[in-house]
């Protein structure tokens, strides 16, 4: 018989979590209760909350709405959100995630404390909520960086602070750390002085990374349960795939392919922090389905 394993620290971030709780909690009251985009990146948990009642409004609706309960996700939002709020009357329903919370007001604080002297860095994904919610602390004017290709948008004749999406890769992080200080040293400036930098990494998200590198190499096939939006799930995936060429993505049950699990001895199931532990361990009682109709 196969053995199929689940790995424990998959499932929900703290963060997410929280939202989902505070949501559920709202859709109790039988009012109805708006999601500013969608409450998290995996389309099976969005299905579930709107059958509860959740109703996912875009930016643009969300700017036509007046007098009902909006709740704000994981991710955070920019300053406008809130004006729009109290403009329309919404009341908001606030389930930012506290780690993201304090990043943004660093984001803030820093930024009108240094002014035009200092050039604020945002390593993460364009268009990304997260990241929107951090370019909006600081009126836009902030530099994102996608990656390393994009290091020519510094000036590198003035000092700057660097922050990252709390999602992104520590080791990425580092890596973009490294070629700007290399940048500065080569214009003969001293990268200590001229860049200072934050670390806004999510712990739970960074230390989960090793985890399942370690878990994937134990295993024969590994199959990685993500919604195909989610950023964190795109990274995480590729640390598992990395280390187990046999790693499956999937969003859903509806997606397994037996053949994967032909002559398998150990199969792990393992996911995102967006990926709710109720499915994971659906996609696992499914794969073992599958392994006793073989017998």
């Amino acid at each position: 018989m196969m053995k199929v394993e689940i790995e424990e620290s998959s499932g929900f971030c703290f963060g997410v979590e929280n939202a989902i709780k505070m949501t559920e909690e709202a859709l109790k009251s039988g009012e109805e209760i708006y999601s500013l985009g969608h409450i998290v990146h995996n389309e099976v948990e969005v299905t579930r909350l709107k059958n509860l009642g959740l109703r996912t409004i875009s930016h643009d609706e969300f700017r036509n709405l007046k007098n009902r309960k909006v709740v704000i996700r994981a991710h955070g939002e920019p300053p406008e959100t809130y004006r729009i709020a109290r403009e329309n009357n919404i009341d908001i329903i606030e389930a930012t995630c506290p780690i993201v919370k304090s990043i943004q007001k660093k984001v803030k604080d820093n930024f009108e404390k240094s002014g035009k002297d200092v050039q604020n860095l945002i390593f993460g994904k364009r268009e990304h909520a997260e990241v929107i919610g951090l370019l909006g602390q600081t009126e836009g004017k902030s530099i994102l960086l996608t990656g390393i290709e994009d290091i020519d948008k510094i000036d590198f004749s003035k000092p700057a602070d660097i922050f990252s999406q709390t999602t992104k890769s520590r080791e990425k992080y580092a890596e973009l750390i490294k070629q700007i200080r290399l940048r500065y040293e080569k214009g003969g400036y001293r990268p200590g002085e001229m860049l200072k930098v934050n670390n806004t990494i999510c712990g739970q998200v960074a230390n989960r990374e090793p985890k399942l590198k370690h878990f994937s190499r134990q295993h024969d096939v590994i199959i990685f349960v993500s919604g195909k939006k989610s950023s964190n799930g795109k990274m995480l995936y590729e640390a598992c795939s990395g280390v187990n060429p046999s790693t499956y993505f999937i969003s859903d049950t509806t997606e397994i392919n037996k053949q994967w699990f032909d002559k398998v001895s150990t199969v792990g199931v393992c996911g995102a922090t967006s990926t709710p532990k109720w499915l994971i361990k659906k996609v696992a009682e499914k794969i073992q389905m599958l392994d006793s109709k073989k017998d």
